[in-house]
């Protein structure tokens, strides 16, 4: 059931209550679209920003909750996202789980949401949304990570979800052609990890060093790179492109 019929594009974003989510949540805002903001555990954050958002333009926002482990919750996040407006356009698959995962200390509960985050749910939320992009000629958009061809140590669960999400990008984009564009991006050092603090200048400097353009980058520049592939790219589709200050050269 439509709620409002709408001409605005429609964007779906998960994990947008924080970090690159809120800031890509900002962006696309700001270009006239009216946005679906996914969250799980940051409902007072999302809320939030829904409110901000409809403040600068009534009806343009609203905050949806879904368990990204839960194919049932998938399917309604999906229904509710593309019958709000009416219209679904883009889909980011932006929310991930990511911490580290030693071997001899994995169960099942941290395999089932790092791989229920960074590819289950995008999967089976492309394939939920599939007629609504369809019908808009839209886009997909994943958050991959450059630890995705390369791993890192002890973090063996996570490397496996990311490097399934670069294949899940490949294989959407041949699949869904010529009505769906699907690409992804790799962020280098965008944030440092939550579990870091941000005195910890030997952590921060250890980092620094391995990025060729010597500083970290800012959620604005994966913003720029979203627009672009949204707005700017009708003949890219199947690519995974690096914002990470050449980052993966050192890796």
């Amino acid at each position: 059931m439509i709620t409002t019929h709408n001409a605005n594009p429609v964007v779906l974003i998960t994990g947008a209550g924080r970090r690159i989510g809120a800031t890509l949540a900002g962006e696309l805002h700001s270009d006239g679209f009216n946005l679906v903001l996914h969250y799980r555990r940051s409902r007072s954050e999302t809320e939030a920003l829904a409110q901000t958002l409809n403040q600068r333009r009534p009806d343009s926002a609203i905050a949806l909750p879904a368990d990204l482990n839960n194919t049932d919750a998938l399917t309604e996040l999906a229904r509710l996202a593309s019958s709000h407006w009416g219209r679904l356009d883009v889909l980011i698959n932006n929310a991930s789980a990511f911490y580290p995962t030693p071997l001899g200390n994995v169960t099942s509960d941290t395999w089932d949401d790092l791989i229920g985050s960074n590819l289950k749910a995008p999967f089976f939320l492309a394939q939920a949304l599939l007629l609504a992009l369809k019908q808009q000629q839209g886009c997909i958009i994943n958050i991959a990570d450059i630890y995705a061809e390369k791993p890192l140590k002890e973090h063996t669960v996570y490397c496996i979800a990311k490097a399934g999400n670069v294949m899940l990008t490949k294989s959407l984009a041949q699949e869904l052609a010529p009505d769906i564009r699907v690409n992804g991006i790799a962020p280098g050092a965008i944030f440092w990890p939550e579990n870091v603090q941000q005195d910890n200048t030997d952590y921060i400097n250890h980092l620094l060093h391995k990025i060729p353009l010597q500083r970290r980058g800012q959620a604005a520049d994966i913003a720029r790179t979203v627009r672009f592939l949204i707005s700017d790219a009708p003949y890219i589709t199947g690519q995974i492109i690096a914002v990470d200050g050449g980052r993966n050269l050192h890796i």
